[in-house]
């Protein structure tokens, strides 16, 4: 199969498409490099631009017919960042993506896989969700991300599109061969963060949030290694059609997580249990935007694409420092 993949040369991008090329599929990245690194897309087959660039879309089809699916990773994904740049965020998550959903199904190529997110669930009790439970957006970009499920739904509804929508949970660590992994600069997710203190290269990790409604009152999240959420990706473009006949609906959600509730306290004793020494903590509020959190119930992606997580929190912790350590070679800064 042959697949476009928006965002190719970003994090989660790159990674999916190492695991589509491993599967057997050609992956094809679109890209405007407003943050991945050029680097991260190798000898693939690329194009550098807009994802609302209609003409740009009309020449990746034209120049490669067969394209089976689309997934659709290109997104500003930073929490804060959206507190302050909501245009941003409306403009390139909700606007530019609605654009390129319309352009693709004109020109006969409808499926989608939609990257969203589990930040926008609401809170619950026991903390862990369903794809049925509510949702409550509490940031700009959480909210781009729910805007956009709406308007996937209603397009299959009225449209040949179809959709299968991905709620992530929290993915981290590296690609398998530490080619790719986490690049941002400035790291503003916490496993990054607590890497870059283990190693030395911070002289702290600040714990963001020690007032949340959780067992030891931080944050509470659904870490899941990224090779695994690759593989997650490749199981939904193999089983695309099945999956929406099987629910005999245009468009589904899946939760993409562990299934397991790991606080950030909890997060970080595992850190430093795989590192062998503390890491230097000061604590902080939260950040704006920041939600308590929440944790997968993966059953429904277990049923429809055969798929849960094989890798542990501490391999996917090893995963993340053993990149911090390589990720100046590949990128030139640490």
């Amino acid at each position: 199969m042959k697949v476009l993949v928006t965002g190719g040369a970003g994090y989660l991008g790159s990674i999916t498409a190492k695991a589509l090329e491993q599967a057997g599929h050609t992956p094809v990245i679109l890209d405007s490099l407003l943050s991945g690194p050029r680097a991260y897309v190798g000898d693939r087959i690329f194009y550098e631009g807009d994802v609302a660039d209609r003409a740009l879309l009309r020449r990746v089809v034209a120049e490669h017919p067969d394209l089976d699916a689309t997934i659709h990773m290109a997104a500003r994904i930073v929490v804060p960042e959206s507190v302050a740049l909501p245009y941003e965020y409306y403009r390139d998550n909700v606007t530019k993506s609605l654009e390129m959903f319309d352009e693709l199904t004109a020109l006969g190529k409808p499926r989608i896989l939609f990257s969203s997110t589990a930040s926008l669930y609401a809170l619950t009790p026991q903390f862990e969700v369903t794809e049925d439970d509510p949702v409550d957006p509490t940031s700009p970009y959480a909210r781009t991300k729910r805007m956009m499920e709406m308007v996937l739904e209603d397009l299959s509804k009225a449209t040949d599109l179809r959709a299968i929508i991905l709620r992530y949970f929290n993915p981290i660590g590296a690609d398998p061969d530490l080619e790719t992994g986490y690049h941002l600069r400035d790291a503003t997710h916490v496993v990054p963060l607590m890497a870059q203190t283990a190693l030395g290269i911070r002289p702290t990790f600040t714990l963001t949030g020690t007032d949340h409604p959780t067992r030891d009152g931080t944050g509470i999240r659904d870490y899941i290694h990224v090779w695994d959420l690759a593989r997650a990706h490749v199981r939904a473009v193999e089983e695309f059609d099945k999956v929406l006949d099987t629910v005999a609906a245009p468009y589904t959600y899946i939760n993409l997580g562990a299934g397991d509730g790991v606080t950030v306290r909890e997060l970080l004793a595992a850190v430093e249990r795989v590192v062998g020494r503390p890491v230097p903590v000061v604590e902080a509020p939260a950040r704006p935007g920041d939600a308590p959190g929440a944790f997968a119930n993966a059953d429904r992606a277990a049923e429809l694409l055969g798929w849960r997580t094989e890798l542990s929190l501490d391999e996917a912790i090893a995963s993340a420092l053993a990149w911090g350590e390589k990720r100046k070679d590949v990128l030139g800064y640490a």
